[in-house]
């Protein structure tokens, strides 16, 4: 779908890694810009044999690398000329860095008109918020999201993967793509920003909104859904856990016919969703009561057959190896160049015709060469000269 869109990445790490790679799993080609010593994210443990990271791998498929000194004259002009022949640069900067540095939207939209320009902060480009060091779980504690998962009355507990890195990466390949759009309709380029705390304050919707409209302060339910009943995990005979999430009416009446307790939709406690807020406790010993019966293989079988909303809960092992993920093709055997080896990589959620089969994450400055040939018409002498002047990198084997 953005087939043909070129994208300089001069992310790192992870949010804007992973905005690059959502772009690229929608068919843009997409650069990652490196700095002279690569993406810190290269040395995250553990350290695979083969020298790469999960932390890498895993939000990096589909791009080309090449490496930069953005500080030089050389390496700095080598960006504008690729600037020129791109349509968006997306990078992650401390708000006062893309000025200095010349990558704001003003300086790269004089040397290409159409540019998108994506940009992430943490949390605000004004004030004393503008270069205040912001982390995925500093964002997630200052946002208020920490103080509304884990257990109630328990210990404030962080996402268990980075929520505030993640969803800022999500914003960021929204906006850019919607600016993209524009660009191409209009031929003039955009500015996007996306701060981590926004990103955050978004995602907390109708919580947020209900107390801002006289509700009650959101708090952590552990596995409950503060506003229907029932929602949460429970027991069964092997020890393994089941969430049931029978949303609506008729999804809660076949649930109590299910697990034998076709009384409980009349019983005043639980005959209408606000009930079974207020009777939550209740409500969990009757049905956990059921669900100890029986084992998790059981009843996953019977709420299949009956259509009871339900699922067991997975491991992260036991999810990558479930037969959905392998039917979404939501992990793949990808090549691993240079070697006869495959590796299994996360799949492309992105399901479209056309769709791009995603290389394999770039060696580091592997394409520096090679882009700056094709995209800014550098001569290989140039290029020779650039990578003795220590403005660019190029593989290791190309500087021996």
């Amino acid at each position: 779908m953005l087939s043909g869109k070129r994208i300089l990445d001069l992310s790192w790490v992870l949010g804007g890694p992973f905005a690059g790679q959502l772009l690229a799993q929608l068919g843009a080609e997409v650069i990652k810009v490196e700095a002279l010593e690569g993406d810190f994210a290269r040395r995250v443990p553990p350290v695979l044999e083969s020298g790469d990271t999960p932390f890498f791998l895993s939000v990096n498929r589909g791009k080309q690398s090449i490496a930069l000194d953005l500080k030089s004259t050389e390496g700095k002009q080598a960006l504008n000329d690729l600037v020129r022949e791109c349509d968006a640069v997306i990078y992650g900067f401390a708000p006062s860095v893309p000025k200095r540095l010349g990558l704001d939207f003003e300086t790269l939209s004089a040397i290409n008109p159409r540019i998108v320009v994506g940009q992430l902060i943490g949390l605000h480009d004004q004030g004393e918020w503008a270069d205040a060091p912001a982390f995925d779980l500093m964002l997630q504690a200052m946002s208020g999201v920490m103080s509304i998962t884990g257990e109630e009355n328990g210990k404030p507990v962080r996402f268990g993967y980075q929520a505030a890195d993640l969803v800022g990466g999500l914003y960021l390949a929204l906006g850019t793509a919607a600016a993209l759009a524009k660009a191409q309709a209009s031929g003039k380029g955009e500015a996007v920003q996306v701060s981590l705390f926004d990103a955050q304050i978004a995602m907390l919707t109708w919580q947020a909104q209900g107390w801002l409209t006289g509700g009650p302060l959101p708090r952590a339910t552990g596995a409950r859904h503060a506003m229907i009943a029932p929602s949460d995990t429970y027991l069964a005979k092997d020890g393994k856990w089941i969430a049931l999430a029978p949303t609506g009416e008729p999804f809660w009446i076949k649930l109590c016919e299910t697990i034998g307790k076709p009384h409980l939709p009349t019983d005043e406690r639980f005959s209408t969703g606000a009930a079974r807020i207020a009777n939550i406790e209740a409500l969990t010993q009757e049905l956990g009561e059921a669900i100890r019966t029986r084992t998790s293989t059981e009843w996953l079988a019977v709420f299949r057959q009956a259509r009871v909303p339900a699922a067991l809960v997975h491991n992260v092992e036991e999810a990558l190896e479930h037969p959905l993920t392998t039917a979404r093709r939501m992990v793949e055997d990808v090549p691993r160049p240079g070697s006869d080896e495959t590796v299994k990589l996360l799949g492309n959620p992105f399901k479209f015709t056309g769709m791009p089969e995603l290389s394999y994450p770039p060696a580091f400055a592997q394409d520096t060469a090679c882009v700056l040939q094709r995209i800014a018409g550098y001569s290989e002498e140039r290029i020779a000269a650039l990578a003795r002047s220590g403005a660019i990198r190029m593989p290791a084997a190309a500087e021996a």
